[in-house]
């Protein structure tokens, strides 16, 4: 019998790997992201200090009328805008993209294309 390999495991191994050389700091925060299922998550994350400096999914309640009908696609690109503004908000310009072990296609890469357009420099 053949075992069906734990793609969850292979990604986190993945990001582990990524991690060594990706810091986020004061200066350069790193934006993270999680893609689940259903939903997608991002922080802005200062590892110096250990703190989320702004984080936003596809659950926060005040996306909730903008995400109503729309793709997978199209509701990571709305959190990537949200993400964005809520960063420029908190004085952030500048980060490190962190896409956690996946691949930069598909939502991943359309909540970077929403975070650039919103303003973020990476």
């Amino acid at each position: 019998m053949f075992k069906r390999e734990d793609k969850n495991k292979l990604r986190k191994a993945k990001h582990n790997r990524i991690r060594h050389t990706l810091v986020g700091t004061a200066d350069k925060p790193r934006l993270n992201v999680y893609r689940s299922t259903t939903n997608i998550y991002a922080q802005v994350i200062d590892d110096n200090a250990g703190k989320t400096l702004c984080a936003a999914s596809s659950l926060d309640k005040d996306l909730a009328s903008k995400l109503q009908g729309k793709s997978k696609q199209e509701q990571a690109y709305i959190v990537g805008e949200a993400i964005a503004t809520k960063a420029v908000k908190a004085g952030v310009k500048n980060v490190v993209f962190d896409r956690g072990g996946y691949i930069y296609t598909g939502r991943v890469q359309k909540l970077a294309e929403g975070a650039r357009s919103a303003g973020l420099e990476f």
